[in-house]
């Protein structure tokens, strides 16, 4: 960004949205992240990928954003699902899940809040490389931050974390938004926000296997259906969008 724009970076009007942005995907990652402590990787991926449900609230103000009675009723569904997945034993403390969860939930309300921001922000139609920038620039102070007042500042640097480190740098900060950018190049984008509700599915199976986290009826029954009331907002919302 220095190279193209010099000293008219952030010049364009983009600079208090794009602060915006930025901030709130440094809390959706200080949340998450905070979230992992209290409850499992199950519970922290669904909660999470509640975001669709908060865009769409997010986006009431714009009237070809409106939501009709049939994303009410997926939002409602929505919310029995989490409902559900609240209620009941677990495989940790209720109260420490109850606020992993809750904690993960507010990740993911960051995260479609941020969506908000983008559609209604300047920094909306900033390219890509500043939109990034000021996501990844607002990211590395605020979670810094975050890390030296809760005294998270210590690294400890063992095989398991090197390659942790290796892996979410390499293949998820690098190769899947590579690849994530190519599918949009080439696919239509309704299909890739339904195809995306997978993942939730993928880290409660991961976290099954890998982790040896225990899959509750309730939880499972829980999650179909915050899976169902999310497809049905963005499955909606994936028609309303210009092409």
């Amino acid at each position: 960004m220095a190279a193209r724009e010099g000293r008219r970076a952030f010049a364009d009007g983009t600079l208090w949205s794009g602060l915006a942005l930025g901030l709130m995907f440094s809390l959706e990652f200080v949340f998450a992240g905070s979230a992992l402590v209290h409850t499992t990787a199950a519970h922290t991926i669904v909660f999470l990928y509640s975001a669709p449900i908060f865009t769409a609230l997010g986006l009431q103000f714009i009237p070809e954003e409106r939501l009709d009675g049939v994303q009410w009723m997926g939002i409602a569904a929505a919310f029995v699902g989490i409902v559900v997945a609240f209620v009941g034993p677990g495989s940790r403390p209720v109260p420490e899940l109850i606020v992993g969860d809750l904690l993960a939930l507010l990740g993911g309300a960051a995260w479609g809040l941020s969506n908000v921001v983008l559609r209604r922000g300047r920094v909306g139609g900033a390219n890509t490389a500043k939109t990034v920038l000021y996501q990844v620039g607002a990211a590395t102070l605020v979670l810094l931050a975050f890390a030296s007042v809760t005294g998270q500042t210590r690294l400890v640097l063992s095989g398991a974390a090197i390659l942790a480190l290796l892996f979410q740098t390499l293949f998820i900060s690098i190769i899947s938004y590579l690849v994530w950018f190519w599918l949009l190049r080439r696919y239509l984008t309704s299909r890739l926000m339904l195809l995306s509700l997978l993942t939730p599915l993928f880290g409660v199976l991961f976290g099954a296997l890998l982790l040896r986290e225990p899959i509750e009826s309730r939880f499972a029954i829980g999650s179909l259906l915050v899976l169902a009331g999310i497809s049905i907002v963005n499955s909606r919302l994936a028609r309303k969008a210009p092409a």
